[in-house]
């Protein structure tokens, strides 16, 4: 293919911009018209699908916005935008474990560049919003799948007692005894199994002792006390520099990353799925 001369790629990138003030102005077809006609004159250009794509998705036009993403991916496999819109599509349509997969590259990605930036935060919560509707979906089929097979299993012990029971031994009082037994103890391994997807309270060393929330970015004080982050600088910054619990003394160069205690709030999000919930 012949190299685009310097000319239309700087109309390309003149476009492009234009996109991104309409994507501001809230008038999103004008946006996509401005990046469709950079896409005309550089169909090579990963950021014009990718950008195109985020304007599909403000249009809930999810067919085009997994379509336009995954031109963008080709294109260039480590953009961040176009893993994000394509995990946002895939989700949309409830494919939880291929969106999930993608938004996962996103966050890896875009985690190295800048772990603080808006779009990271974004990414996360809309990873914690899919894993959460993943369990939802999913514990709500074996909801359905456990009560019938508890159904199927009370009604064929029923009837195997009723075609036996004559020829046993025992009197019509033992005989019920026994299948009251029996129903109550199949009735205690459904409960259990059940009790799986049935949310519970999140374990304290797990929650942040200022917000009482799950951790997501534990960082420990010399006191020993762990905190969330964001809620323990924004104490220092407006409250002033002590613990809010020892009262020591305490400036922001003294927290560090609690990695103990993320691991084990990950552990247990993926054991307990419905904790995301904590998270939305």
């Amino acid at each position: 293919m012949a190299p685009v001369p310097a000319s239309v790629v700087k109309q390309a990138v003149l476009l492009d911009a234009n996109g991104k003030k309409y994507f501001e102005k809230r008038r999103f077809l004008a946006a996509v018209d401005a990046h469709t006609e950079a896409i005309t004159l550089c169909p090579d250009v990963a950021l014009y699908w990718a950008n195109r794509a985020i304007c599909y998705r403000k249009l809930n036009q999810w067919t085009k916005v997994e379509a336009d993403s995954r031109k963008a991916l080709e294109l260039d496999s480590r953009s961040t935008k176009a893993h994000f819109m394509l995990g946002l599509a895939l989700v949309e349509r409830q494919e939880y474990a291929e969106g999930i997969k993608e938004l996962e590259k996103a966050l890896n990605i875009e985690g190295l560049i800048n772990p603080k930036s808006d779009i990271v935060m974004e990414i996360k919560q809309s990873l914690f919003e899919a894993k959460y509707n993943e369990w939802e979906l999913l514990s709500s089929k074996r909801e359905w799948m456990l009560q019938n097979l508890k159904e199927s299993c009370e009604k064929a012990l029923t009837e195997y007692h009723f075609l036996h029971d004559s020829q046993d031994d025992y009197g019509p009082k033992e005989a019920e005894n026994d299948v009251v037994g029996q129903l109550g103890l199949l009735k205690e391994v459904f409960s259990k199994t059940a009790s799986v997807d049935t949310p519970t309270e999140v374990p304290d060393y797990l929650c942040c002792k200022i917000t009482l929330n799950i951790f997501q970015d534990p960082v420990i004080a010399p006191s020993g006390i762990t905190y969330e982050r964001a809620m323990i600088i924004k104490h220092l910054q407006k409250v002033g520099n002590f613990d809010p619990i020892t009262r020591e003394p305490l400036e922001q160069r003294q927290l560090v990353p609690n990695l103990a205690i993320k691991e084990a709030v990950q552990a247990y999000l993926n054991d307990h799925p419905w904790a995301y919930s904590a998270r939305l």
